[in-house]
Parts: structure tokens; C-alpha cells; sequence
């Protein structure tokens, strides 16, 4: 009996954990559908709707915004395999919660991307400007496969630099104003390559809308850079450039302890 009731305890201590777990994941599923659903809805233009690069990324960058502003502070809203990446190299989520958020992410933005489709009439998914569909990332004509991976790698590059650096432990006092931040981050970098690449640096945002659409179209790109720029970006951070605040505070205060003592001896 007293078995049972050990067993029964046991798995009632596990059970907030669990919750949590679960509220984490379905937050991240949630914002990464928020995403897409209000970032490709400031993308439409058609002959009733105007709208420019510049709208588009200002737009991106704003809902950036309010996504991590509404979910920070629940799963930290990565709303992007590549940061999930970045996040896990940095030691900050295990393997099986990177897999999650992954899972989440790519299911959070093929649910954003269809509700857009299922309120948005045809002619705003498909006009002379989005031949393929709204949102559809797409590389410039004048541009090779291997151009576009590079610009996708080198942004996806910049904005895993700004995540670690919002990481890092010497900034922990510093987050009040990180949704402001990401969001000029990504309207900055979308207006620099949106014109070329679309500016993806997320993969789940270049999924959803092609398996909606069916346009695969050199779509290897929007994998194969914001990855590989966010794992060699986020190396590069955590052995180049982070560093532990207690073995700062350590040293400094050995170096206070050894001015004092030399100042007691003088």
C-alpha cells in the first residue's frame, strides 16, 4: 500500500513539470502561427491592396514584436528552427525540448499559413506579384542558388549573433526592451535581402507557405542557410566571445581581496 501510494506521490511531483513542458511547446506552436498568419497577411498585394518591401519587413519586424512580447516570457518565442538551433548549441534547451519546439514551430506555421488562406479571398494568395502565393520566399532572378544560400546564411548569421548576444549572461539585466530590439532587427535585415531572398533566416516561415502552395522552387536555400548560419554563428558566440558572469564576479573579487591586502601592508 505504502508502495502505491509512493508511486501515486511521485508522479503528482512530476505532473507541474510535465504541464509546463506541454504550455511551453503549445506557446511556441502559437506564436509561430501568429507569425504567419499576421507576417503574411502585411505581405498581400494585388490591385486592391498596395504594399512594398518596405511595408512587408516593417510589418515582419512588428510581429516579431508583439510574438515576443505576448510569449517571452513562456517559451522565449524562438518562432525559428535556426534560433532553436542557436539555442541548444548555447547550452539552454535539452535535445528532446529542441525537438519539440521544432515540431511545434513547424506545425505552428502551417496552421498560421492555412488560416490565412481560409479568411483571405484567392485574389489576395494569388496575384500578378505572388504568382506562386502570398508569403512565398523566392530567390531573384538575377540571382544563383548558391548566391541565395549565402545571403540567407550570412542574415540568419546577424540575427543568431543578436540572439546570443540577448543570451549571453552578462546581459542578463538588460532584457527589458528585447521584443523592441528583435523586432528593428528583423525589419532591418528583411529590408537589406527581402528584395533577393525574401529574407526568410526561418525555415518553418519558408515551409509553411510552400507546402500550402506547392512551390518548391530552389526551396533548399531557405534550409540549408538559415541552419548553417545559425550553427556556425552561434559556435562562434559561445567559444569566442561568451563569458560566465560568477568567474568574472570571481575574479574580480580576488582582485579587490588582493588590492586590499596591499593597501593594508602599505
Amino acid at each position: 500500500m505504502s508502495n502505491t501510494s509512493t508511486s501515486r506521490s511521485s508522479c503528482w511531483l512530476l505532473q507541474p513539470r510535465q504541464l509546463n513542458n506541454i504550455c511551453i511547446v503549445f506557446a511556441e506552436l502559437i506564436a509561430t502561427a501568429m507569425l504567419m498568419f499576421l507576417g503574411c497577411m502585411g505581405c498581400i498585394e494585388n490591385s486592391f491592396f498596395s504594399n512594398s518591401n518596405f511595408q512587408s519587413a516593417l510589418n515582419f519586424g512588428f510581429v516579431v514584436l508583439i510574438c515576443i512580447q505576448c510569449f517571452g516570457c513562456v517559451c522565449g518565442a524562438h518562432l525559428n528552427p535556426a534560433v532553436t538551433l542557436a539555442n541548444y548549441i548555447y547550452n539552454m534547451i535539452s535535445l528532446p525540448m529542441a525537438i519539440s519546439y521544432f515540431v511545434a514551430q513547424m506545425v505552428g506555421a502551417f496552421i498560421g499559413y492555412g488560416l490565412l488562406k481560409a479568411v483571405m479571398p484567392e485574389s489576395a494568395i494569388y496575384s500578378s506579384s505572388s504568382s506562386s502565393g502570398v508569403c512565398v520566399t523566392s530567390l531573384h532572378s538575377s540571382l544563383t542558388g548558391l548566391q541565395g544560400a549565402v545571403i540567407e546564411f550570412l542574415i540568419t548569421s546577424a540575427l543568431i549573433a543578436i540572439c546570443c548576444g540577448v543570451w549571453d549572461p552578462r546581459n542578463a539585466k538588460n532584457q527589458d526592451s528585447v521584443p523592441v530590439r528583435f523586432g528593428l532587427a528583423i525589419a532591418c535585415l528583411s529590408l537589406t535581402a527581402g528584395q533577393f531572398t525574401g529574407a526568410s533566416m526561418n525555415p518553418a516561415r519558408s515551409f509553411a507557405p510552400a507546402i500550402w502552395n506547392g512551390a518548391w522552387e530552389n526551396h533548399w536555400i531557405y534550409w540549408v542557410g538559415p541552419l548553417a548560419g545559425a550553427l556556425v554563428s552561434s559556435l562562434i558566440y559561445k567559444y569566442a566571445f561568451r563569458r560566465e558572469v560568477q568567474a568574472q564576479e570571481e575574479q574580480e573579487s580576488t582582485m579587490s581581496t588582493k588590492r586590499t591586502s596591499e593597501l593594508e601592508f602599505a
